[in-house]
């Protein structure tokens, strides 16, 4: 029957062969897989207008609830999801949370998921892991084909990369070497950070693979004479909190939840799991964003990879995960990455990591910091190129220009369209003058990125306390003219490549680095003429 239905191809769903990966075998047909069906918005056709209202500072958010009312999937198309699973002998994976999510999990094997979705899966092997994979497009029945914006799962190859920098030690001496290392809570001292420790808030952390011991936890906030943060763990899509051991995924994971912990000590962590796939990291995002349970009002995210390498649909659907969360208050800070302005593509064009290239999230850049007194005596573009690893920005090949950057000079993307510039904020990332961390038992001193944000993260918990409401997606109100002269110390010098800094904001360090307490005043000033 289904070999002689008309079949159309998903947009964006195209996949290149992995680089240095070789086939293995074809995926055995009885072998039985999860993938998640997106599903379109019930007001598709008024994303664009959902999108530049958010651009636009005095956006009216909108709770979980209203939000899932107005922009979530349509019942009767989730009835067809499971019409359409039915007749492939697929199995839905009910949740509940399916409409706000426009998520849909379904199981099957590979042979009726490749007639399903006109596929191909094969095993192959790589230095990064073996993975299931696939080349060409994802077609599905022409009478799904409206309904359906994505389809992830089918291939499993490793998608992003954690963007820490651990400091190497020299052999035969414990001491790390950095010129100059902070404890977390030092640097929201230096960063004037306003007081307060995130109480009443919930900061969303997503990993995507390690684990935390809670020893570790105990011992680290223990040192720093600071009450040990509630960390709870979510599992989505099979990842679970699986700490392995040192120079692993657990740096990562206890970078985010010490750096965040140290700050604003009294904000619940939820850490939320996932397999590093396109997959996992979607539904991660998704998980977090909807969570009316632990209800997170920032969420922090230190993995990505150049855009180069993700497909359009997962760039679309991704992208719009983040207008969810900007549409219901939510900011999400995501780390820029830290090679540099090429990304670590090496075709000699400059490239942009996503997710910070999403213009819904935080892209948080890097500096190399030096202080004396608590104060900061000099603060310059992070690059330690080309032996170490430099701040990630530049423009973006995948996002417009958003209309919050009008004005400030972003740089013309090298492509035919893009125009987002990246980052906006930025925070101490040199592993140099990085910061003490306590993973598997081991001190040691970690830079990158990754660090910048939960540094900003925790910075938002604090002035959300102040507040007493969620600030929200932050890019539209500090791009004002009043929040960017005063919230932030401009940082000038230095370069990441093929970008250099300089006076305003810049695609090395985006509009700089926080003065905690004079972001605070100008984010109250501008959130209470918007009421």
């Amino acid at each position: 029957m289904t070999s002689t239905r008309k079949f159309s191809v998903i947009p964006g769903s195209e996949r290149q062969p992995v680089r240095g990966a070789r086939l293995i075998q074809n995926s055995h047909p009885d072998q039985t897989i999860e993938v998640s069906i997106r599903l379109r918005s019930k007001s598709e056709a008024k994303h664009g207008e959902l999108r530049s209202a958010l651009e636009k500072p005095g956006f009216k958010r909108m709770s979980r609830a209203e939000f899932e009312n107005a922009h979530g999937a349509d019942p009767a198309d989730l009835d067809r999801i499971k019409k359409f699973a039915q007749e492939f002998g697929l199995k839905v994976h009910e949740t509940g949370t399916e409409l706000a999510r426009r998520t849909v999990l379904l199981s099957g094997t590979v042979a009726n998921l490749q007639k399903a979705f006109h596929v191909e899966l094969k095993e192959y092997s790589h230095p990064k892991g073996n993975f299931r994979g696939r080349v060409g497009t994802i077609s599905v029945p022409a009478d799904y084909a409206d309904i359906i914006t994505g389809v992830f799962g089918l291939d499993n190859r490793p998608q992003a990369e954690p963007h820490f920098r651990r400091l190497p030690q020299t052999p035969g001496i414990k001491a790390h070497t950095a010129t100059n290392s902070y404890d977390p809570n030092e640097l929201a001292q230096i960063y004037d950070y306003p007081a307060g420790d995130g109480a009443g808030q919930c900061i969303g952390i997503i990993e995507l693979g390690g684990g935390f011991q809670i020893d570790d936890l105990s011992n680290y906030f223990s040192s720093l004479n600071i009450n040990q943060p509630q960390v709870v763990s979510v599992s989505v899509d099979g990842g679970a909190n699986s700490p392995t051991g040192p120079n692993s995924a657990d740096d990562e994971v206890m970078l985010d939840i010490e750096v965040a912990g140290a700050i604003a000590p009294a904000a619940k962590i939820v850490v939320y799991f996932a397999p590093n796939t396109d997959r996992g990291f979607l539904d991660a995002i998704t998980t977090a964003v909807h969570d009316s349970t632990n209800q997170p009002s920032v969420i922090s995210i230190s993995w990505g990879g150049p855009e180069s390498g993700w497909t359009t649909q997962a760039l679309t659907n991704f992208d719009e995960a983040f207008q969810a969360a900007a549409a219901i208050g939510v900011t999400v800070c995501v780390a820029s990455g830290d090679n540099g302005s090429s990304d670590g593509v090496n075709d000699g064009n400059n490239h942009v990591d996503f997710p910070a290239s999403s213009s819904f999230t935080l892209g948080c850049g890097g500096t190399t910091l030096q202080t004396s007194n608590e104060q900061i005596v000099n603060e310059t573009v992070w690059n330690d190129l080309p032996n170490g690893g430099a701040t990630g920005g530049g423009v973006s090949n995948a996002f417009p220009l958003p209309s919050y950057q009008n004005g400030f000079g972003v740089p013309s993307p090298s492509g035919q369209t893009g125009g987002r510039g990246v980052p906006d904020v930025s925070g101490d990332a040199d592993p140099n003058t990085g910061y003490n961390i306590l993973v598997d038992g081991e001190s040691a001193v970690f830079g990158g990125t990754s660090a910048v944000a939960p540094l900003w993260a925790a910075l938002l918990a604090r002035i959300n306390q102040k507040i007493g409401k969620s600030v929200g997606f932050l890019n539209p109100l500090i791009y004002a003219q009043a929040v960017e002269a005063s919230g932030f110390h401009d940082v000038t010098e230095g370069n990441n490549g093929a970008f250099s800094a300089g006076e305003g904001w810049d695609p090395c360090t985006g509009l700089g680095t926080p003065d905690g307490t004079q972001l605070l005043a100008a984010l109250t000033g501008r959130l209470s003429q918007a009421a």
